[in-house]
């Protein structure tokens, strides 16, 4: 595998991971859902694990953009199984409705899980570390690569403006019902 399909495939993998996280948005925005402290932190984790990919698409393909991405994916995956081990024992409840029978925090789990699988599948390719370069200039990105990017900073921005509705400066509430700073008992 050569560095531009690799670079080609990170790309994908980058659309991927907002789409989990535009889903995400989804729940919240359009069924009223607001994530918990928990689902937060799993947001951090894929937007950690996209940066690395985002590494990757801008930056040509490295070892070290590959450990920034395995090391938000291993973070997100130690959250959601602290989350779904918090409700497995029968009686605790869950947080938020399921969706195709799973919870979001478990469909992040299996997602966190495909990220280091897909990466450790990735570092078995040596080609994709050579120079992509043609002479002196970098390789342009194409339209992929720079969809990838640009939808990249929009699920981050939100995530960061978001985040701050929810819970404003102080921590957030473990069960959330509104937004902290649209709220009118302020």
């Amino acid at each position: 595998m050569g560095p531009i399909l690799s670079r080609n495939l990170n790309a994908l993998g980058l659309i991927s991971i907002c789409g989990v996280l535009l889903a995400g948005y989804y729940m919240q925005f359009a069924r009223n859902e607001l994530p918990c402290p928990l689902c937060l932190l799993q947001r951090v984790g894929m937007i950690a694990a996209a940066f690395g990919l985002a590494l990757n698409v801008l930056y040509g393909v490295r070892p070290v953009h590959y450990a920034i991405l395995l090391l938000g994916a291993i973070y997100g995956g130690w959250v959601s199984a602290r989350q779904i081990l918090l409700h497995i024992i029968p009686g605790t409840g869950t947080y938020g409705s399921p969706v195709f029978g799973l919870h979001y925090y478990t469909w992040a789990g299996i997602v966190f899980f495909v990220i280091v699988a897909g990466t450790a599948v990735m570092l078995l390719f040596d080609r994709q570390y050579e120079n992509w370069t043609k002479g002196k200039e970098r390789v342009k990105n194409g339209p992929l690569e720079n969809v990838a990017i640009v939808l990249f900073l929009f699920v981050t921005v939100a995530n960061v403006i978001s985040t701050f509705i929810e819970c404003g400066i102080d921590q957030c509430p473990d069960n959330p019902t509104e937004y902290l700073l649209l709220s009118r008992e302020r």
